[in-house]
């Protein structure tokens, strides 16, 4: 029960990684605040979590709105009294085509969520933090943030700029003794990763099959990562055992280097 009484937001929390990490939290004993934008998603993660020894609190929010931002970290200090853990996990996967035939709408979209919803969350909640001077934020970058990615140039973007942002966030931070760090997952078994095959299977002509095959080939431990295993790591750096870890990016994904 690491976590016991310990508030943590969670965003893109109804789906895939972000499910995730918000039961692991919750089995630790953490009050979770679910957000995102699909509200049935959320309420059946809400059910998910209510058996649980912490609360579950859903408030919808699209981490591209200011307003929404501000709403989501105000509503969890009223109700919840404190912020302790802010994980930046909202994302999506942009579109897969050649750079030159990204549409400027497209490439907008894909920044504005991955990267400028994780700024707006960690600027506000990063307030509370100081006031407290305590708190771990964790942003979900990607491998994708350390390697080229050709044909999905948007959101490799987004994810390059994830780590500076954890690094500069970590400097800027770390003196009212909250941390910052990125956690890298490789390919990740769910539905997002099928979505994403079957994008590049269209825009590529190669088959389901063949393109799964491209993003285990190199990977040694031979598999994609779970869901469980990206929300262990998330759980340890915003622990108190990582209390000497900040401005990192940690991979969690099966050894993958460079294809």
């Amino acid at each position: 029960m690491r976590f016991a009484d310990r508030v943590v937001v969670v965003t893109g929390a109804g789906y895939g990684i972000g499910r995730a990490i918000a039961e692991a939290f919750a089995k630790e004993g953490a009050h979770v605040v679910l957000a995102g934008r699909s509200t049935d998603r959320l309420a059946e993660v809400e059910q998910l979590l209510s058996s649980g020894p912490g609360k579950a609190l859903v408030v919808p929010a699209d981490v591209r709105l200011e307003a929404d931002v501000e709403r989501l970290i105000s509503t969890t200090a009223e109700k919840l009294g404190r912020l302790d853990v802010l994980v930046n996990n909202a994302g999506i996967a942009g579109p897969t085509a050649m750079a030159r035939d990204v549409s400027l709408a497209d490439w907008d979209d894909t920044l504005r969520v991955n990267l400028t919803g994780a700024f707006l969350c960690a600027r506000r909640a990063s307030a509370l933090m100081i006031e407290a001077r305590r708190g771990a934020i964790v942003n979900i970058s990607s491998v994708a943030g350390r390697l080229g990615y050709p044909l999905r140039t948007p959101y490799a973007a987004s994810k390059w700029g994830m780590i500076g942002l954890s690094h500069s966030l970590a400097a800027e931070l770390g003196p009212y003794d909250v941390r910052v760090n990125a956690i890298l997952p490789g390919s990740t078994e769910g539905e997002r990763i099928e979505r994403v095959v079957a994008a590049r299977s269209a825009a590529e002509g190669r088959t389901p099959d063949e393109i799964r095959h491209w993003f285990t080939k190199d990977i040694p431990l031979g598999r994609m990562v779970t869901g469980a295993e990206v929300a262990n790591a998330v759980l340890f750096l915003a622990s108190d055992e990582a209390s000497g870890i900040t401005g990192q990016a940690f991979s969690v994904c099966g050894g993958f280097t460079m294809r």
